[in-house]
């Protein structure tokens, strides 16, 4: 090191604070002594830690998305477009955090996981009510699944709420009619506990938009951010399907699913469908 960036250095760490006897410091405000050691492996083996950690990041990134998308509905249903842009393309953004994590996790062998995954009990992804959350929230409605919480109250009230509201998608076709183009009023008011169906009234709608872009701009930015999700929630479908069949095979998983096969089978449903046929017609 030169004489001259050891005297930098030196000036540099002079001036670093060192009293943290009354002051919150870095991992006071990150709360790390709770996030750092809530790592309770159950086995011995060394790949358990990737396997938790892995799931760990992933629903703290969960929870992140549902900040956002809640934000979002909100906004869009008070007709604020444009700061709702920024936190979907914040949720497109966390997505591929997400999808990356599946390249780390199948770094994991089938006989690595084999090691340890009699440990895991009756635990399992399908049980992350994060994801379920997400899924409503974006309009994929499956009131068969909270028989899975009902001994958590808590969280079957939470997933029920969320279950019997309007989804991101619902809110959107909400905007397509408040900006006076005919949407029919099933698509307005329905049961929105129900898996949201495709309409052709919401296609045309959704045609006008593209047809006319510089009349319906913020409408159009709304609809391609909503491609980007559902883009990338596919993505992280896929790859969780091919991580999952990599690992284990067509094995049934640990909650009791049939694994891959339920996997492959949800990569079929569309979350925004008109959004999709209209290119065939533009």
């Amino acid at each position: 090191m030169s004489k001259s960036n050891d005297h930098l250095n030196k000036k540099w760490e002079s001036g670093i604070h060192t009293d943290f006897s009354k002051e919150m410091t870095y991992g006071d405000y990150l709360q790390l002594d709770h996030i750092l050691n809530s790592q309770r492996l159950l086995s011995g083996h060394h790949d358990e830690m990737l396997f938790m950690i892995i799931h760990q990041a992933s629903e703290l990134w969960m929870k992140l998305i549902l900040h956002e998308l809640d934000a979002a509905i909100r906004s869009i249903r008070n007709q604020e477009l444009e700061p709702a842009f920024k936190m979907l393309a914040r949720v497109s953004r966390i997505q591929e955090q997400l999808i990356q994590s599946w390249g780390v996790l199948s770094t994991l062998t089938p006989a690595e996981y084999m090691e340890f995954r009699d440990r895991l009990g009756h635990s399992s992804g399908f049980q992350s009510y994060q994801n379920r959350l997400i899924e409503f929230s974006l309009g994929h409605k499956n009131q068969r699944v909270l028989e899975v919480f009902s001994h958590q109250p808590q969280l079957y009230q939470l997933l029920e709420k969320v279950l019997h509201a309007p989804s991101l998608y619902d809110v959107s076709i909400q905007a397509l009619a408040q900006r006076g183009l005919s949407v029919d009023a099933s698509r307005l008011q329905r049961d929105w506990s129900q898996d949201y169906e495709a309409h052709p009234s919401v296609e045309e709608a959704w045609l006008q938009v593209y047809r006319d872009v510089e009349k319906y701009w913020d409408l159009y930015e709304l609809a391609e951010k909503l491609v980007d999700i559902e883009d990338r929630q596919q993505q992280w479908r896929y790859n969780h399907m091919k991580t999952v069949e990599r690992i284990i095979g067509y094995k049934t998983g640990t909650g009791g699913s049939s694994g891959v096969g339920y996997l492959k089978r949800v990569l079929d449903h569309r979350f925004f469908p008109e959004l999709w046929s209209l290119r065939t017609r533009l």
